[in-house]
């Protein structure tokens, strides 16, 4: 049987919680439109850096921003 460590899945989230979103992606996980997603990273209310011409979100940032926001409704 193969279960994996304590270890294992502290590095397997710390992993994801590093992932780098685009747009599409951050769309997608909080299901509005793209639009949206812009909007709030240019007004700086998202977490969010511009590399270029192009949104970069990491996920952590973006779960941290949710659950503050569903403390404060």
């Amino acid at each position: 049987m193969n279960n994996p460590t304590t270890a294992s899945i502290v590095t397997q989230a710390n992993t994801t919680d590093g992932e780098i979103l685009t747009v599409q992606e951050v769309a997608r996980f909080l299901r509005v439109p793209k639009s949206t997603v812009y909007k709030l990273a240019r007004v700086g209310e998202l977490p969010a850096s511009k590399i270029g011409k192009h949104w970069r979100f990491l996920r952590r940032d973006i779960h941290d921003w949710m659950h503050s926001r569903s403390q404060a409704a």
